[in-house]
């Protein structure tokens, strides 16, 4: 096992971990680049009896500190870092086609403001402690169609509860998404777990930034639907 294997040892993940074969300049960035940007302490063989972090340790300062959870692309993530450079962004992602997308694109924008975890978001919540997390975003979600596989979803308890426990009081929880029923069962979940929906509909944030499995969305008649939460 290389030091980036990002496999898990004690959840499955059930979606791909790995798509088409990477660019040889993609692979160069997951050699050359993940290793300072990986969050330490995360998985369960670096840190098997789950003790909690420090996220200032992470970003070298007590920074206000963003969570993603799954990062896709990297579009977004990215651009959340160049436009607020004063706080950290935390993105998680299983699928190392993305996380290696994603290093390009740090690359290119010269952001230094980011830490990425290439494995499942509830690893990283694991450790975290309680209130550590200022903001947190869900753009455009494994949809998990079948009804037997909703409860893969990230808008389930096994992840809205750890994930309402190291939000911060007042924190803002985002959900972007084109699936009808996923954003039903978000307004559903995320309120059991103790959020607060403070606005839903059709209309973006004014920061939002478009990733690429929105425009896909768009480009095949999909509506878009975003929600905004408060711890």
């Amino acid at each position: 096992m290389s030091e980036f294997d990002p496999t898990p040892t004690h959840r499955n993940f059930y979606g791909r971990r790995h798509g088409k074969t990477l660019r040889q300049s993609q692979k160069g960035y997951l050699s050359e680049d993940l290793g300072s940007l990986r969050p330490r302490g995360i998985t369960v063989e670096e840190n098997p009896d789950r003790t909690p972090i420090v996220p200032a340790a992470i970003f070298g300062d007590d920074r206000p500190v963003w969570l993603e959870v799954g990062f896709g692309g990297g579009e977004h993530m990215v651009a959340m870092a160049a436009r607020y450079p004063q706080i950290g962004i935390i993105g998680c992602e299983p699928f190392i086609n993305g996380v290696a997308m994603l290093l390009g694109k740090i690359r290119a924008a010269g952001v230094s403001n980011v830490s990425v975890h290439p494995g499942d978001a509830r690893d990283l919540m694991d450790v975290l402690p309680d209130g550590s997390i200022a903001k947190a975003f869900l753009n455009y979600p494994d949809p998990w169609p079948k009804a037997r596989h909703h409860r893969r979803r990230f808008v389930t308890p096994e992840h809205l509860i750890p994930l309402h426990r190291v939000m911060a009081p007042g924190a803002e929880f985002r959900v972007a998404t084109d699936i009808p029923d996923y954003m039903r069962q978000a307004l559903e979940e995320v309120p059991k777990a103790g959020f607060t929906l403070v606005h839903d509909g059709p209309e973006p944030w004014s920061d939002w930034h478009s990733t690429r499995y929105e425009q896909k969305a768009l480009r095949e008649g999909r509506v878009p639907h975003y929600a905004t939460f408060r711890r």
